[in-house]
């Protein structure tokens, strides 16, 4: 049952077979984050890749004047890692912190690469997961830089409002690049 969202999210690529997810669900590990619990801390390896099935979790970073900069909030039914050091086995930046009681299927680095191995429609699955997640940064950046704040949380509302309501503020502000009273504003403005 836990599996049938990420069967779902896999099969919707049209590129493995159903033996290929078979043998990658099969791998996979449930585990639940209590609201605050870490994925990953600064200065870790990541050597695990994770399926969100329900929660939210934010990626962020401690600035120079030692400010949390929250750049990412992964939402249900989306992977999840800190893909620089994932792919490249370094000590990561980021830190990914469980927003709200999750549940994630975990997949370690070691276990998926041998799939990758040894089938290569993983190899275009993840060529294809890549691609998504630029564009998906990419719209970030050009989203931050030519819409204005209100546009911004109306986007984020549209697509995930039962999430919203659940991110304190000081996160929701930071993902924005907006300040908690500026945020309390523009909130005003939308009616739940």
């Amino acid at each position: 049952m836990k599996n049938d969202s990420l069967r779902h999210f896999l099969q919707s690529f049209n590129i493995l077979t159903d033996i290929e997810i078979d043998d990658f669900l099969h791998l996979l590990t449930y585990k639940i984050f209590k609201k605050a619990e870490y994925f990953i801390k600064e200065g870790e390896t990541c050597k695990q890749v994770a399926f969100v099935l329900t929660g939210s979790l934010r990626s962020y970073y401690t600035s120079d004047k030692e400010e949390e900069v929250t750049y990412c909030i992964t939402f249900p039914n989306s992977l999840m890692t800190a893909y620089s050091s994932f792919v490249t086995s370094q000590p990561t930046m980021e830190n990914i912190q469980a927003i709200t009681k999750t549940e994630l299927l975990i997949i370690p680095k070691d276990k998926f690469e041998k799939l990758v191995q040894q089938k290569p429609n993983w190899v275009y699955f993840l060529k294809t997961i890549a691609e998504q997640q630029y564009i998906e940064l990419e719209k970030r950046i050009f989203q931050l830089q030519k819409s204005d704040a209100t546009k911004r949380y109306a986007d984020l509302m549209k697509n995930h409002p039962e999430y919203v309501q659940k991110i304190p503020l000081q996160y929701l502000a930071s993902y924005l690049g907006i300040s908690q009273r500026h945020l309390s504003r523009i909130r005003k403005e939308f009616t739940f």
